[in-house]
């Protein structure tokens, strides 16, 4: 199989299978299948743990470019499209089990904590700024969109941004989670700034003049009415038989 064959019938495949574990482990803990238990407090662990794959599957997807980059995997980009996808699907399924266990459908307290509680207003910030790029992720919006499909899709710099900042204000004690992801996306938007900066100060390509297609046509000399002098071996000359006539390059 060539590198195509593979990244579509063997990489996403694998890749698919393995961004589905967690959900498998959460559904099992939640219903108490194959001996798994989310503890004393499953809507709390439920809850807490789709949020957190959110965020690594974010984090996953902005890691993409830099490996491919440092790596040298060219193909690489094809698996990212999935790796944002199921970034979506986690957030979602964290807002859903926020809003269906947790306040039971109660969407008057759903709006008091969104505008009262600022790790609220934030995370649900981020996941309204999801929602325009997953459903611009498939490329037949991409070639609608066209340059503008770049553009909109900038915003998950700002996604992962808001979501490891929702995340840092939710921990009331031990912050050394969020830590690690604030690091981690500092790294990330690190490299992306520095790349975007050696863009900036890299000198120009020098471009080459053209070479000529033909050379010039030849200007007769003057006629003389008596015997010319010979021709000075100082004085240039070219195929052409023109003096004048441009070099090849």
């Amino acid at each position: 199989m060539n590198v195509e064959q593979r990244y579509r019938f063997v990489y996403k495949p694998v890749v698919f299978a393995a961004s589905l574990l967690p959900f498998a482990w959460l559904l099992c803990g939640a219903f108490g299948w194959l001996g798994f238990s989310l503890g004393a407090d499953p809507v709390k662990k439920l809850e807490h743990e789709c949020g957190n794959w959110a965020l690594k599957f974010l984090l996953i997807t902005l890691a993409v470019t830099p490996l491919r980059q440092l790596a040298h995997l060219p193909h690489l980009p094809r698996l990212r499209r999935m790796l944002g996808l199921f970034a979506f699907f986690y957030a979602v399924l964290h807002f859903t089990v926020y809003l269906t266990l947790d306040l039971e459908l109660n969407f008057g307290t759903l709006f008091a904590d969104i505008a009262k509680r600022p790790y609220i207003t934030i995370g649900f910030l981020a996941l309204l700024m999801l929602i325009p790029l997953a459903v611009t992720s498939t490329n037949k919006m991409m070639r609608r969109l066209g340059r503008r499909w770049q553009k909109l899709h900038r915003l998950v710099y700002v996604i992962a941004v808001l979501g490891v900042w929702h995340f840092w204000w939710q921990v009331k004690r031990d912050v050394r989670e969020p830590l690690i992801y604030a690091a981690i996306l500092a790294v990330l938007l690190g490299y992306r700034w520095a790349r975007a900066q050696a863009k900036k100060k890299a000198p120009a390509p020098v471009v080459a003049a053209p070479a000529s297609v033909a050379a010039a046509p030849a200007t007769p000399l003057p006629a003389r009415a008596h015997c010319s002098a010979p021709p000075s071996s100082s004085a240039p000359t070219s195929t052409s038989g023109s003096a004048t006539a441009p070099e090849r390059t």
